[in-house]
């Protein structure tokens, strides 16, 4: 609750500053533009009755013939006047006070030599009153319109936080032992996206949590076995009393064979540490295309030794995705190393790459026996009966392409023996 309040006081503190900001400043603007338009009106008003005082060519007369009507008609003064202050500018205007009362003067040139003006006075303190009338009028509108926003957000903070509120409880409370999915039913529309999201990654961190501790209770099973077998040869050898070269051989031998075991164990724990530091290097523009056929370069060396085949079906020619190399290696490597693995000799593997909608897909199809059913593929220290890897291979793959953002998917064909391993790409 004091997390909730504290963002909805936050959020209604920005806003009351923006939007007195906003009031002054649009205040200020409208005045501005008020007062130079009513002085602009006031100004032509003056030029207009110089104009047509001095067109009358003598400008005294003129003056004395029509100041009582100025006056009367327009509120004009119209006089003769020594200015030398203004030093000789065309067409001068100034506001004056006088007694609590405003004026416009403007002052025409009418003798050179002698400093004298035709000046114009004219009372405008009607107009100045009515421009602050307007003026405190835009102000006490927007104040009006301040409060009322000030009010509404008020409210609409209060019902947004609170679905944040729920949020932040509900994240807060988690941990390893109690990840609750958020139901979607009480959020408003507009944060279910969110509530979606976070779905998501509760997923992630379930799937990411349940394969470590596989992998830690595997990896102490696979290495426990090789050291068991390990002490039992050693021990039964010491037990015998007459041990003759060839027992002493043998059981060399099979230490070294569990050495072998697990070395390959070790290598493949190490192999998973790499693929987890390398989904925190920078991501960079790869040419994926070029990528695969290197990749597939590498390993058909190794399938032609043992006549197996790999067909490519590539295209485009070129495309750059921004992405992490290690990672894509781990996954499209494993995946055709498996494929090449239990593709039976003189048979081939299908490497296919196309664009679709959106995406990349690659796919790798192998002639192989298929997939076991009821086995989870993506856990670790899991393979099938004919399968002498550590069973880190997919597991590896599998949290590369999490951490890549890709699709991983593995299905048996559906008329034939084989896998279709596939990997898609957001482009």
């Amino acid at each position: 609750m004091l997390y909730g309040r504290s963002i909805r006081i936050n959020f209604l503190l920005k806003l009351v500053v923006a939007m007195a900001t906003l009031v002054l400043i649009t205040s200020f603007s409208f005045y501005v533009y008020i007062r130079y338009a009513s002085n602009r009106q006031l100004v032509d008003t003056l030029i207009k009755q110089a104009y047509f005082l001095q067109k009358e060519g003598d400008l005294p007369k003129a003056i004395e013939k029509n100041r009582e009507l100025l006056k009367s008609t327009l509120g004009i003064d119209a006089k003769i006047e020594y200015a030398p202050y203004i030093h000789y500018q065309p067409n001068f205007f100034r506001t004056i006070k006088k007694e609590k009362r405003y004026f416009i003067q403007g002052f025409f040139p009418y003798e050179f030599k002698n400093q004298t003006y035709l000046v114009l006075t004219k009372d405008i303190t009607g107009e100045i009153k009515m421009e602050k009338m307007v003026y405190k009028t835009v102000i006490f509108t927007n104040i009006i319109s301040l409060i009322v926003i000030i009010i509404y957000a008020f409210f609409l903070s209060k019902m947004l936080i609170k679905p944040l509120t729920i949020l932040v409880n509900k994240l807060s409370k988690m941990n390893e032992r109690s990840l609750k999915k958020i139901n979607l039913d009480t959020l408003p529309q507009e944060f279910k996206p969110l509530g979606k999201s976070i779905n998501q990654l509760i997923t992630k961190i379930e799937n990411f949590i349940y394969y470590k501790k596989e992998l830690f209770i595997g990896a102490a099973h696979e290495l426990k076995t090789p050291l068991a077998v390990m002490k039992t040869k050693s021990q039964v050898t010491l037990l015998k009393k007459n041990k003759s070269v060839k027992e002493l051989t043998e059981a060399i031998e099979q230490n070294i064979k569990s050495i072998n075991n697990l070395n390959s164990i070790v290598e493949s724990i190490l192999a998973f540490g790499r693929a987890e530091g390398a989904q925190f290097d920078e991501p960079e523009d790869v040419d994926i295309i070029n990528l695969i056929n290197t990749i597939i370069d590498e390993f058909e060396i190794v399938s032609i030794k043992e006549n197996k085949f790999i067909i490519r079906e590539i295209k485009p020619a070129s495309l750059i995705l921004k992405l992490q190399p290690m990672l894509f290696r781990h996954i499209f490597q494993n995946l055709l190393q498996n494929a090449i693995k239990f593709t039976p000799q003189n048979s081939s593997v299908k490497v296919s790459v196309f664009l679709c909608k959106n995406n990349l897909v690659i796919r790798v199809k192998d002639n192989g026996p298929g997939l076991p059913k009821d086995f989870d593929l993506f856990a670790p220290f899991k393979r099938s009966k004919n399968s002498k890897g550590t069973g880190l291979g997919l597991f590896l793959a599998k949290t590369s392409a999490d951490s890549l953002g890709a699709k991983l998917i593995l299905k048996s064909k559906p008329s034939s023996n084989g896998t279709i391993a596939t990997i898609i790409l957001s482009v």
